[in-house]
């Protein structure tokens, strides 16, 4: 909590630094168990990534082999080659021995390493997804903190209001109203905006290429952000109605000081406090990006290319894909938890 001068001091005295900063012992000990928990959801996450993804119908040898007339003898020459024709378990112990190497095989359907594959699309993904990531938190703790000190005005009906309604339409669907919308047009109105891939074929050099690849993700970071900002939106705003009915406040504005010190010095601080989680679960889901917006807008990121793996099905991509965010998620979560623990004492104290 967000200490006052005067107000606050004795309590601080009272407390002793003893209690206020916990020990590097104990704090390392609370690191090394959320890390111990994260290794073990980890393992679980590799079990059944590849017990799962075998559970999809379909052969991916025979979708593979789609417009080639290829015959019995020669699909399971294939299969041996893919290693498709060894029993399940045999597959679960060569797939974690070559995870545990960092070896996540060789794409079914494009013929190179997963790796390379992943590399290759992380890029557009990061870009896409993490500039969304940055306007939704930007403007859902803007309006949260504007909506909860304004709590019961017209902006914090019209805001909540709208938020709401947009986290409840669904992605896809919202993502194809704005194609029609922006991009295809309506009627003789033409699109303003490109709606495919990343770049035009043409596309210039220098700052032009910029601005070409910056018309392009309108549309689709567009879609992000509206879905997702309402989460910080309705957190931040919860979390400040609380601080507001806080006896700090109180006496905060006893003392004379202005409505915006209040909020900037002593209550804001205090409420970002429940956000920080959020805001770590989220990065972690920036490495997946989005796998309905990038499919829709055919953006090449991590999302379109684990979309492709499951058309297949491409087991290897479906598996080194899908670890990669599993993985980002827990490991950002584990950040959150150790985070929280040190900025916040509340917690310490528990």
């Amino acid at each position: 909590m967000t200490a006052l001068p005067d107000a606050a001091e004795p309590a601080v005295q009272a407390a002793g630094p003893a209690e206020e900063t916990p020990s590097s012992r104990g704090m390392l000990r609370y690191a090394l168990s959320k890390a111990g928990g994260a290794l073990f959801s980890i393992a679980m996450v590799v079990i059944g990534t590849f017990f799962v993804f075998r559970l999809l119908p379909g052969d991916p040898v025979r979708n593979l082999a789609q417009g080639r007339n290829m015959t019995p003898e020669q699909l399971d020459l294939e299969r041996h080659r893919l290693g498709l024709d060894q029993s399940l378990i045999n597959q679960f112990f060569d797939f974690v021995g070559d995870t545990l190497r960092l070896d996540l095989g060789t794409s079914y359907e494009y013929k190179r390493p997963v790796l390379d594959l992943i590399g290759e699309r992380l890029g557009p993904t990061l870009l896409l997804a993490g500039t969304g990531l940055v306007i939704a938190v930007s403007l859902g703790l803007w309006q949260g903190i504007h909506a909860g000190w304004r709590h019961g005005s017209r902006f914090d009906r019209f805001s909540t209001g709208t938020s709401l309604v947009l986290w409840s339409v669904p992605t896809f669907w919202l993502g194809l109203l704005l194609m029609m919308v922006f991009g295809v047009g309506i009627g003789p109105i033409p699109g303003l905006l490109p709606f495919r891939g990343s770049e035009s074929i043409d596309a210039p050099d220098g700052f032009a290429y910029v601005l070409d690849v910056a018309a392009h993700m309108v549309l689709p970071c567009l879609t992000l952000v509206a879905v997702v900002y309402a989460q910080y939106l309705l957190v931040m705003r919860s979390s400040l109605l609380e601080e507001v009915s806080q006896d700090y406040i109180t006496v905060a504005r006893a003392k004379g000081l202005r409505d915006d010190d209040v909020r900037r010095r002593h209550a804001v601080p205090n409420a970002l406090l429940p956000t920080v989680t959020l805001v770590f679960m989220r990065i972690g889901f920036v490495v997946g990006g989005a796998v309905t917006v990038e499919t829709i807008f055919t953006w090449p990121g991590l999302g379109q290319l684990f979309y492709e793996a499951v058309s297949v099905p491409d087991f290897t991509l479906m598996q080194g894909t899908f670890l990669l965010i599993t993985v980002s998620v827990i490991v950002m979560n584990t950040l959150a938890d150790v985070v929280y623990h040190m900025i916040d004492p509340r917690v310490r104290s528990a």
